[in-house]
């Protein structure tokens, strides 16, 4: 790809050289597919909603909040889209507590407010326990279904 910076589309990741960041895709048992994330924290907090008994659904960066901040036109598009095993909707932004900066802080109320509206949940996530992850992210090698044995399973929903 060219060394452009510009936006993708939800749900495309750009690559370019020099990235600080490392992109990919994560298999989830929810979804039985693979799901994108933008930097290790927001795999870290995917594979926490993959253990969500409560997450139905997960879709990475699924639409673009536009907007007009009183100077010039501003976008935000949200780390994640949830499904919840009751019907009702979520949308997950990740950002490191520390990494907050008055224009994400603007852009995370923006988009709290458009989730009000439609009638859906909205949080950000930080950084996860890094035990919790850690552990987390060591079990999800036996959540593929390669390695179930429904023998041993509980069934949990899923």
């Amino acid at each position: 790809m060219s060394g452009s910076r510009t936006a993708a589309r939800p749900g495309r990741f750009p690559v370019y050289r020099c990235q600080k960041n490392f992109t990919g895709w994560w298999w989830t048992a929810t979804t039985g597919t693979h799901v994108g994330y933008e930097s290790w924290l927001e795999r870290a907090v995917l594979i926490g909603l993959d253990f969500d008994p409560h997450v139905v659904g997960i879709s990475s960066q699924p639409f673009w909040l536009h907007w007009f901040d009183g100077t010039r036109p501003r976008r935000h598009a949200p780390g994640y889209f949830v499904r919840h095993a009751d019907g009702s909707a979520g949308v997950v932004d990740v950002r490191a507590d520390d990494r907050i900066e008055a224009r994400d802080a603007e852009a995370f109320a923006g988009m709290a407010e458009a989730c009000a509206w439609a009638g859906w949940g909205f949080k950000r996530i930080g950084q996860p326990p890094a035990v919790r992850e850690a552990n987390l992210r060591w079990l999800a090698g036996y959540w593929h279904p390669r390695c179930m044995r429904g023998s041993a399973v509980r069934k949990t929903g899923r």
